[in-house]
């Protein structure tokens, strides 16, 4: 699995590549650019009560260009700040025998960008050889 995030990884220049499955969506796998922080043990997000990951688990990708503006809730804003100032993401569902079995997650840090249709595309493509290798 790391070698389907580890490309996605370089393919974006983002920060940080996640894979999430298994009850609750934990963070299970993940790929970071130098100096990022892993998350894989982070316990303080709800990520069940968080607005992006409900919209993945209904099978929808999201893509946020500044993810602070996106929610002012504060439990959404104490996450982009536990996961290490994350201020933009793209979020794919993804999906094993129709249902959602895995989130696949590009994180930029520290900085909002514009996310291009090839990089959204790449998310998409990854998710789908995450879920053939689940």
């Amino acid at each position: 699995m790391f070698g389907v995030l580890d490309a996605l990884l370089r393919e974006t220049g983002a920060s940080r590549v996640t894979l999430r499955h298994g009850d609750g969506f934990p963070v299970t796998d993940e790929a970071l650019a130098p100096g990022t922080p892993s998350i894989r043990d982070e316990q303080t997000v709800d990520l069940r009560k968080q607005p992006v990951a409900i919209e993945v688990s209904a099978g929808r990708q999201v893509v946020q260009n500044d993810s602070a503006a996106a929610y002012a809730d504060p439990a959404y804003q104490h996450m982009l700040e536990a996961y290490g100032g994350l201020a933009a993401q793209i979020v794919t569902p993804v999906i094993r025998d129709g249902v959602v079995a895995a989130i696949l997650s590009v994180h930029q840090l520290g900085r909002t960008r514009t996310w291009s249709d090839a990089e959204i595309e790449a998310c998409r493509g990854a998710a789908e050889r995450a879920g053939e290798l689940l």
